[in-house]
Order: structure tokens, then sequence, then C-alpha cells
């Protein structure tokens, strides 16, 4: 049995601790906040829950696997981490060029009959991305799922090329599904054309919420790795990494063992490294509104709209330039009261791509109102949604940079096509430092929270195959 210490407990740390305790390993789990999550965080506003991280789960079956493997220990811990999913009817609806369309397209819209071609290409790879969330790319096992995709991409890569490929696509209907690779913080010049299905294989999978919010998993995770076993310690933040030791400013941890779940720069420093010298191109950052309502808004808007900028190549440009965008994709989640958190009253989050610069940006900033008014005029709402807020919090890049990488990146510096997503190559063991492994967001960027449980136990397997309690 190995002294384990985890540091950062984000959904892969959670993750990581609770399959490496199950498996026999001594853990503790060290968080600097006082509160568990990582980039999926818990506010109360007006006296209404509201959670500021990932707002959908996709690839239900990922979590399935995760509570399949914890129940392969000694003991049956996975009924404490019992989750209600709901599923969404749509996966969102989108506005674009005066356009406006839920996905999957409904019968009767203009893109219906493209839509369904385009679904019975890749919905049916839905099995395959699964398999390679839950599997190492770097094994033999990868190599079935990876012949399909590349059955059906080709020589076309990318998710721009790959698209730009299909003529039959309405131009429209094509900016809407390339938009997506946003999620993972890049333009589709710069993701495999993987990234092109996903809308497809997400509305023929499901968009999922749990009953209370998307939180409710890292409090399942929590109740998880207590039950395994770890000591989960918050309020620690680490303050050197050695080998053999991990140090907080309360005391110094043995550990035989480390895995992290920071971002990658934020490790660095811990280890003593340099900052990166070179100028790196940075995964997108946000801007979050998040509200109170007085009244919910009108019943035609559903709970995910996704508003697109007028010319997404000048916004993805402007991402890669780290400079403010002149419109940006912008995410609007409105929760009713009691729909699927115990609200009384509605709550609204406005989710504005923007640059990793580590700047302030407050409600009236010129950019964020400028946004708003546009958001709202497409949303048809006879004011601006701000207006209607009792209270209110601006979350920007600052924010993030505060407990992830320093200039806000969602998931650190961009990778190259080819090294992202599922066919990227991880470093989940530090080769310089053999006694350290690695899970997190910026480990395993682009997929949300099943590319995040899907890396952690690929890194766990990895980790108890050289070291078995």
């Amino acid at each position: 049995m190995s002294r384990v210490v985890v540091v950062g407990g984000g959904l892969g740390g959670l993750a990581a601790s609770a399959l490496l305790a199950q498996a026999g390993h001594a853990v503790t789990l060290l968080e600097a906040a006082t509160t568990l999550g990582g980039k999926s965080r818990r506010i109360e506003l007006d006296g209404q829950r509201i959670d500021t991280g990932p707002s959908l789960v996709t690839f239900p079956a990922v979590w399935d696997e995760l509570l399949h493997r914890l129940d392969a220990g000694p003991a049956r811990i996975t009924d404490v981490g019992a989750l209600d999913l709901q599923r969404l009817p749509e996966i969102g609806r989108y506005h674009y060029a005066g356009e406006t369309v839920s996905l999957p397209v409904p019968a009767g819209h203009p893109w219906h009959a493209a839509w369904q071609r385009f679904s019975e290409i890749h919905a049916p790879l839905a099995d395959d991305v699964t398999a390679l969330l839950l599997t190492d790319p770097r094994s033999r096992g990868a190599l079935p799922a990876v012949r399909r995709l590349l059955g059906v991409y080709g020589s076309r890569l990318t998710t721009r090329a790959y698209l730009d490929s299909l003529t039959w696509l309405p131009d429209g209907l094509r900016e809407v599904i390339a938009i997506h690779t946003l999620n993972a913080g890049v333009s589709p010049a710069r993701t495999p054309a993987l990234y092109a299905s996903m809308p497809a294989i997400m509305a023929a999978t499901g968009a999922w919420v749990p009953r209370g919010g998307v939180h409710e998993i890292v409090t399942a995770l929590r109740r998880l790795a207590e039950a395994a076993g770890v000591e989960v310690l918050t309020g620690q933040a680490v303050t050197r990494i050695r080998r053999g030791r991990v140090r907080t400013a309360q005391r110094e941890h043995a550990a035989d063992l480390v895995v992290s779940g920071l971002d990658e720069d934020r490790l660095g420093a811990l280890l003593g490294r340099p900052a990166p010298r070179r100028p790196r191109t940075l995964s997108c950052s946000a801007i979050a509104v998040h509200g109170v309502l007085s009244a919910p808004l009108p019943e035609h808007v559903p709970a995910h709209s996704v508003v697109l900028p007028r010319h997404p190549a000048a916004l993805h440009r402007s991402l890669a330039a780290g400079d403010e965008p002149a419109d940006t994709m912008a995410f609007v989640n409105h929760y009713r009261a009691g729909e699927v958190y115990p609200n009384t009253r509605s709550t609204v989050g406005v989710l504005l791509t923007g640059p990793a610069n580590d700047e302030r940006y407050t409600v009236d900033h010129p950019f964020v109102q400028r946004e708003i008014v546009r958001i709202s005029e497409t949303l048809g709402l006879d004011a601006s949604l701000t207006e209607g807020m009792t209270e209110s919090v601006v979350l920007d890049p600052h924010h993030y940079g505060s407990f992830g990488e320093p200039h806000g990146a969602l998931y650190g510096a961009a990778r190259p096509a080819w090294q992202s997503g599922p066919f990227h190559q991880p470093a989940y063991r530090d080769l310089r430092a053999p006694w350290l492994w690695r899970v997190g967001a910026s480990v395993h960027p682009g997929g949300g929270i099943p590319a995040v449980l899907g890396g952690a136990m690929i890194a766990t397997a990895r980790l108890l195959a050289r070291h078995p309690a």
C-alpha cells in the first residue's frame, strides 16, 4: 500500500482519489479552497442556488463506468454516489444570422433534411467516442474506434476541413456545428474532426442535468471518495511538491506518489520549474454573468440557448490573439423555480466566450453591456437580461485565473489539432518525476465532465498497473 497525496479537489482529483483508495492505497486529498469542485463551483445569490461551472452532462455512460470501477473494490460504495439525471428535451436552441434552430433539428425546419443526413453518419459513432473517452489513447484498445472514426473523416482531419468538405450542409448549420469546438477552447481549425460529430452524438445520447444542479456531481464524488477511505482536507493550499513530500502552510505530508489535478502552470510553480518563456496560444476564457430574476423569462425561452457571433471566423482570430472580440458566442442557461434546482425563483447565467487576458469585467463594462443587449434582442426579450436581476455576479478571466491557468484559460495552452481531444497524447505521468501523475481538465481538455472523469480513470488504471496496492 502506497501513501498517495492528491493535490486539487476538482472532478479529476476527486475521481482519482476515490479509485485509488478503493484499490487499497492510503489517499489524502488536499484542496486549497474551502469547498471542492475546481472549475465546477456553487454560489448563492439572493438566497438561490447557482452552479457556475459546467452546465450539462453528456455521455452518461462514462459516469456509469466510474461507478462500475468503484464497485470492483473490496466494498460496494456506489450507492452513496447516486445521481438523479434528468434528460433535457433538446441539447440547445441556436441563434445565428437570423436563423433559430434546436438540435436535433425538428421536422419542418429548412435544415431538417441536412441534419438527418448528418446525424445518420455521426450518431452511430457514439459508442466509439465513449470508448475513446475511457481508453488510453496510446493503447491498442483504442485502434478499432480510431479506425472507424477515420473511415468517416478520411484525410480531412480537422473540424473545419471536414465540415467544409460537406458541400450539402447549409452554411448556417455548418457554423452551428463548428462552434461546438469552443467547448474545447479553440477554433475548428485547431480541433480534430471528431468535434464535428459531437452535436449529432449529443443529440442521440442526450444532454442531462442532475436533479439539484451539475454541482451535485461534485458532492457525489466527495461522498464516494470518503466512503472509499480518502482523507479529504479543504483549506489546505499546497506550497511545495517534492519527491516524497507535499507541503502546505499547515504541515508536510509524506507521499510515495502524488496525483495533481492542477493546471500545468500552477503545478510547475509548486515543483519549482521555470514558467514557459515562449508566448503560447491559450484556450479561451469566459465572462459569466449569473443572476436571480425577479420574474422568469417568457415561456418561449428554453433552458439552454446558444447565441453565435455574427462572424465566427473573426471570433476565433480574436481569441487566438488574446483580443476582445467584436461579439462572441454566448450560452444562456435559464432555470425556472423548482425545475432543476430547489429554488423559489428563476435564475439565469450568461456565459460569454472571451480571451484569456486576465482582465477584470463588471456588468457595466462596454463589452458585457453590448453583448447582453445583443443576446436579449436575439432571444426576443422586451428588456435587457440584467434589468430583471435582483442580484448578480460577474466571473471573469481574472476569476478563473485565480485558481486555474494564470491568464484564465479554461484548458491552459492550446494544442495542435492532432494532439487534442481523445487523440491527444496526455501527460498522465510526469517523465521528469515518475512519482508524479496528472489528471484534470488541463490534462484531458475539451470534453467537459466525461473527458475529465474518463481521463482520471485512464490515469489511475495506468498508475495502478505500476503501483498496485
